[in-house]
């Protein structure tokens, strides 16, 4: 017998949570099930909308057409992406007409983040407006963003005031003077100076993130110290010399993000107040603790929604009706197939990345539910050389409708109970423009509504 609902997403990220509780929130019961852990602990916990428009020559005349036909465009004779973007939503019209924003609409967008706004409460910034804030990371880039981290406020790259960065010489992955190098290069509107301190040697090689961040939360005594107090000790000299370099007063001090985690607020406020300077956070890769919150806050708003959720079970197969219609889909538990059935689906499963759009010399291919996915029969098309270039593979995907209905290769919607969401959904370089997030919220937006209008119309 199905384990029955009348809505099922299948997917565990910021697409398939944003579609189960708009489902949900349109009065349908949902279930969410998940192959393995959200690819939200892996991210900077920024929320991208758009930042950048890239090139969109078609793939075809960059190889071949007038005036460089016979070959490969060289990357100083790419035209630069424009941006980065101060208004994502004024360059929705510039994108190809089957970008996701340009399918389901940029007020999909625009509702989708302020959906999100109200699953983060306080935690985030950016809502008061809808031009991108330029967020520093700790490769040295300033990245144009819609929603932040409110630990991420301070370092703003509209803010002028002097930037002192912090980096810990255990962590051998991250250069402070370098990232520091790196942002000055990169024509910041401020002085900014980084230094190496000697701090989370303190700790396990096997978990030094986590560790310093729980070490912070609970102030643990390091050397008879408490680690508060020592960390600041740690800091306090090299921030000595960063108003010497610098000239006078630094009113900010930035460190990885793992500046404490159930207390991050409580340690950086204390920070502050010893380092007479605003403490802030600065996106890094994975672990991500910013990531790690976030994930948290989004699955307690799936709770709060009464949404029922499962994850560790990928989808096997699918069953459909007589009427095309799909009826369930096959969950793998500990070796077992057990259906689900629902009235509607939604596949959220991620994109290449994520192994939601596989591929292999045979072709590109959607694994969970076999939708079609429109990519180039010779593979020798499905890239350009120049690995900086305007990849088509990056592209590749399910195409909806606009209402989120993936269509088969005849351009006919597949299943009329069936709607895609997130990375699964092609036609945009969500990499290069710096819009993941947003055509995730935007997509699982009107994937989770329109699934839950077809069950009560």
């Amino acid at each position: 017998m199905a384990i029955d609902s009348e809505v099922l997403v299948v997917g565990g990220g910021l697409a398939g949570i944003t579609a189960a509780v708009s489902a949900a929130r349109e009065g349908a019961d949902v279930r969410l099930v998940s192959h393995k852990a959200s690819t939200l602990r892996q991210a900077s916990g920024l929320i991208d909308a758009l930042g950048y428009v890239p090139p969109t020559e078609p793939a075809e005349q960059l190889r071949e057409g007038p005036p460089t036909a016979g070959r490969q465009l060289d990357r100083d004779e790419w035209p630069d992406p424009e941006g980065p973007l101060a208004d994502p939503f004024g360059a929705v019209d510039r994108l190809p007409d089957d970008h996701p924003y340009r399918v389901v609409g940029a007020d999909a967008l625009r509702e989708g983040l302020a959906l999100f706004d109200d699953l983060v409460g306080d935690a985030y910034r950016g809502a008061h407006t809808d031009t991108n804030a330029l967020v520093p990371t700790f490769g040295g880039t300033v990245k144009p963003t819609a929603r932040y981290p409110v630990s991420s406020a301070a370092g703003l790259a509209s803010d002028d005031r002097p930037m002192f960065v912090v980096g810990f010489r255990s962590l051998t992955e991250y250069d402070a003077r370098a990232v520091a190098g790196r942002l000055e290069a990169a024509g910041v509107p401020f002085l900014v100076a980084g230094a190496e301190v000697e701090f989370a040697e303190a700790f396990r090689s096997d978990a030094k993130v986590t560790r310093t961040a729980k070490a912070l939360d609970h102030d643990e005594p390091i050397d008879g110290t408490p680690a508060r107090e020592a960390l600041a000790a740690a800091v306090e000299p090299h921030l000595a010399d960063a108003r010497a370099e610098l000239g006078g007063e630094v009113g900010r001090v930035g460190f990885p993000a793992f500046v404490g985690d159930d207390r991050a607020a409580e340690v950086r406020a204390e920070l502050s107040d010893r380092l007479g300077a605003d403490v802030f956070e600065i996106p890094m890769g994975p672990p991500s603790l910013p990531g790690l919150r976030l994930e948290d806050r989004l699955y307690d708003a799936l709770d709060a929604a009464g949404v029922r959720f499962e994850t560790g079970n990928p989808v096997v197969g699918v069953e459909t009706a007589a009427d095309g219609r799909m009826e369930t889909v096959a969950v793998d538990r500990n070796g077992r197939e057990v259906p689900y059935g629902a009235d509607a689906f939604v596949l959220a499963a991620g994109g290449l990345v994520g192994k939601g759009i596989d591929s292999d010399r045979g072709g590109v291919r959607e694994p969970s539910f076999g939708l079609h996915v429109p990519h180039p029969d010779d593979r020798y098309d499905w890239f350009v050389d120049d690995a900086f270039g305007d990849q088509p593979y990056a592209r590749f995907g399910v195409r909806p409708d606009g209402r989120g209905r993936p269509l088969d290769a005849e351009g006919e919607v597949e299943y009329d109970n069936v709607f895609a969401a997130g990375g699964v959904v092609g036609g945009a370089d969500v990499a290069r423009e710096k819009s993941a997030s947003g055509v995730s919220l935007a997509t699982g937006l009107v994937a989770g509504r329109n699934a839950a209008t077809e069950v009560h119309g």
